[in-house]
């Protein structure tokens, strides 16, 4: 069974500003009337008339007045709902990992500067820890975790910052090279119409496979392949490596539609890896280089 929840801010908390900023509006408002009545006796003439309120029951209901304001604030603060666009999440109500899943989006990704709604709401849904093999409690640390066969799930931070860059917005056909254990193509999942990733190593592919068919993902295709040589007889809006490659492959060039993008760790023969990303234009290729990385190397043709 699943539910909507918000995702939590610092503190598994988030300030909810709106209604905040109106209750301070009514009980400055409901002090302010009062304080009217005083400098204009109304109160003091009704008092007359009823026998006489005590000036210091009015106080203790203004008193009170603020109180109230001030205990519906803190409730809102840590049980309220807002409209910031703060993106939804939905996950299983026995979801043990809701709460590291939610902590590595506010800690790791946003604190760092992912901003993409869709790529935070993304990251907020997928649950990491199923397309784990093995080792499932380090599913939401902020490193790399190996997952067998000399490969890895990448750092939260860098597949996050990886589709970010790509600037996807939802109609795009979406060619991974590197499934690993199926996480990747999730994510990617939330925020294309299609993936298709391939794997080039067979345990890999099938236990992705598997997982991505396991989570409900249809518009996920897996193919065990050397990744060099892309997906034949197809055209991509964009292209994303998850592996180190000492340059970009001209099959994958070749299928990417002109516009295109292509994201990747690119080594230098010094063994330095830059984040880097590519956009066909025509001819030509633009280059953007965006940080340092380290992935493990892209094999089969890659090293021939």
């Amino acid at each position: 069974m699943l539910k909507k929840v918000k995702e939590t801010g610092r503190l598994g908390v988030r300030i909810p500003l709106g209604p905040l900023f109106f209750v301070s509006i009514a009980d400055c408002l409901f002090f302010s009337v009062f304080k009217m009545a005083f400098k204009k006796k109304i109160v003091k003439s009704r008092s007359a008339k009823s026998g006489g309120m005590p000036r210091k029951l009015i106080l203790f209901f203004i008193l009170s007045a603020v109180l109230l304001g001030l205990f519906f604030s803190f409730k809102l603060f840590f049980h309220g709902e807002d409209n910031s666009g703060v993106p939804e999440a939905y996950v299983a109500e026995d979801d043990p990992y809701l709460n590291a899943r939610l902590n590595m989006v506010e800690f790791q990704l946003r604190s760092r500067g992912i901003h993409d709604l869709r790529v935070l709401d993304a990251m907020s849904k997928v649950p990491r820890h199923l397309f784990m093999p093995h080792s499932r409690h380090l599913a939401y640390e902020d490193h790399p975790v190996p997952i067998g066969y000399a490969q890895t799930i990448s750092q939260p931070y860098i597949v996050a910052l990886m589709i970010q860059e790509l600037g996807l917005g939802g109609n795009e056909k979406v060619l991974e090279i590197g499934a690993g254990s199926g996480y990747n193509a999730a994510v990617l999942a939330e925020v294309a119409e299609e993936v298709y990733t391939i794997e080039i190593v067979g345990e890999l592919a099938e236990w992705s496979g598997n997982a991505l068919k396991k989570a409900g993902y249809s518009n996920v295709h897996v193919k065990h392949a050397d990744g060099y040589f892309g997906w034949p007889g197809m055209e991509f809006d964009v292209v994303i490596i998850t592996a180190a490659a000492n340059h970009v492959p001209h099959p994958l060039i070749e299928q990417l539609k002109d516009g295109g993008r292509i994201i990747l760790p690119l080594s230098s023969p010094a063994g330095f890896q830059a984040l880097t990303l590519i956009t066909k234009a025509g001819e030509n290729l633009d280059t953007r280089i965006i940080t340092g990385v380290r992935f493990v190397p892209m094999t089969g043709r890659m090293l021939e």
